[in-house]
């Protein structure tokens, strides 16, 4: 027998009621966020929170089931960025460390730095943060000028296209698909409350990816990979010029192009737990195709009294029952 249960603190003040939590994850999107809504009233008074409950103030989500023999798993960990209230709701809005990087950082220039070496240097300025990075990327310059943390890390996942995310205190800087946690299982008759993996393409797409850098001197170095006459993606790089760089940029872009083949989603409950960077191994009897291990690179967890649900998006299929 499942019993929802949930453990959310928030502050100093532990939750002893809720109406709903969204928690959203993801490689790709720099801030993991959660929501959570509280009744405007309880037991026909006005619930009160702002005594309690403050901007900045660190929360812990954890959801599951039959609370009195497991132990819950942390499903997110943050701060609090707003709180809104309307007739009905209290709403909670919560971001993971990303928010500490609002801070400006000094300015500086930077000659012949990789992308761990930048963030080394840098993001101590902000907090004491674990840099776990395995992404082999240097600019040959790169100028803070006017810059905040949050604005560093997405000048490098635009130029890197590289996956940034958090896990408490670490950040992690990887190319796509190449962090992953542990493998957990979807069967279609045991677990899985719905799916759209529609979108598997059976033909492989043409691509040819252009890579542009300007050397010391301003002149063009320019680096080419895939297929000519392929649908065609232009890269423009600032403060890189050397060609194995500019080479490993172009073969990282065409990675990500062709992996978008298997894109797809499913929802099932709170078991198994997983995160981006998990692998999700797919058995469905009816549908062999879909069978495989795919990279999760999204979660979407709802939890309210009608249940708990987690969305879980793909990014690549990386083998094939």
């Amino acid at each position: 027998m499942y019993t929802l249960d949930f453990d959310i603190t928030i502050g100093s003040h532990k939750l002893r009621s809720l109406s709903s939590v969204v928690i959203k994850c993801s490689v790709g999107n720099l801030a993991n966020t959660a929501q959570i809504t509280l009744p405007g009233m309880l037991h026909n008074k006005t619930l009160e929170v702002e005594d309690k409950i403050a901007v900045g103030d660190l929360v812990v989500i954890k959801l599951g089931y039959n609370a009195h023999i497991n132990e819950l798993p942390t499903e997110f960990s943050g701060y609090v960025e707003s709180i809104t209230t309307d007739e009905n709701n209290i709403k909670i809005n919560c971001v993971d460390e990303f928010c500490k990087f609002e801070k400006h950082i000094e300015d500086k220039i930077f000659m012949e730095v990789s992308v761990e070496e930048l963030l080394k240097q840098t993001v101590t300025q902000i907090g004491n943060y674990t840099i776990k990075c395995n992404y082999d990327f240097c600019y040959d310059q790169f100028s803070i000028h006017n810059l905040s943390g949050a604005g560093l890390l997405l000048k490098i996942q635009q130029d890197t296209r590289a996956n940034i995310w958090f896990h408490g205190n670490e950040l992690h800087v990887h190319p796509h698909f190449t962090e992953s946690g542990p493998k957990v299982i979807y069967d279609f008759a045991v677990n899985v409350e719905k799916a759209d993996m529609s979108n598997n393409k059976q033909e492989k797409e043409k691509i040819f990816v252009i890579v542009e850098g300007n050397d010391d001197r301003g002149t063009t170095v320019t680096v080419t990979k895939g297929e000519q006459g392929g649908r065609e993606i232009n890269v423009r790089m600032e403060g890189v010029y050397q060609i194995p760089t500019l080479a490993a940029r172009a073969e990282e872009e065409l990675r990500i192009q062709e992996s978008a083949e298997c894109e797809g989603n499913l929802t099932g409950w709170l078991v198994p737990y997983v995160e981006p960077g998990y692998l999700a191994g797919i058995r469905d009897e009816d549908y062999p195709a879909r069978n495989g291990t795919y990279y999760v690179i999204a979660v979407e967890t709802s939890f309210s009294e009608r249940g708990g649900v987690r969305k879980i998006s793909f990014g690549k299929k990386l083998e094939t029952n």
